[in-house]
């Protein structure tokens, strides 16, 4: 008493077509989840920079003080490079390009110059930027009381 009928039967499994497409969709979420992890390692490193130099400008700042002389922190923005008082040069890592904010006077050339700190903790003042795309990080440094902040700008 039962019916039977072959054609309302599916066989089990997938076609072909349903199968690249689901090997699409893993190969393009793949791709978003490494830029994305590539965007963060950039990220990370950016914000690393910022903050040693920083770092390293409360460090000349510091050294104005405690030896009771004027120090200065240079940059190098042609070579990407950077140098605290009394420590050697620090290279940027690939990527990112740095920008100088300085008193004409602190120049030492077309790409290079200085913020110079004075015994008592002013400074000539000026900014450091760091620049990796649409993204910067602002180092600053006030000129009356050599006071250093850092702000990210987006």
């Amino acid at each position: 008493m039962g019916l039977s009928s072959s054609a309302g039967v599916r066989q089990a499994g997938f076609s072909l077509v349903e199968l690249i497409v689901v090997v699409v969709l893993i190969a393009l979420l793949m791709m978003m989840v490494g830029l994305s992890i590539t965007r963060s390692v950039a990220s990370a490193e950016m914000r690393n920079a910022a903050r040693e130099v920083t770092a390293g400008l409360r460090h000349t700042r510091g050294q104005a003080v405690i030896q009771r002389q004027q120090q200065v922190f240079t940059v190098d923005t042609q070579g990407r490079s950077w140098q605290a008082a009394g420590r050697p040069p620090v290279q940027l890592p690939d990527g990112l390009e740095v920008t100088l904010n300085t008193a004409r006077s602190e120049l030492t050339g077309e790409a290079a110059g200085g913020i110079r700190f004075f015994p008592d903790g002013g400074s000539t003042g000026g900014s450091v930027v760091l620049m990796a795309g649409e993204r910067e990080w602002h180092v600053t440094v006030g000129w009356l009381t050599g006071e250093i902040g850092i702000e990210r700008d987006e």
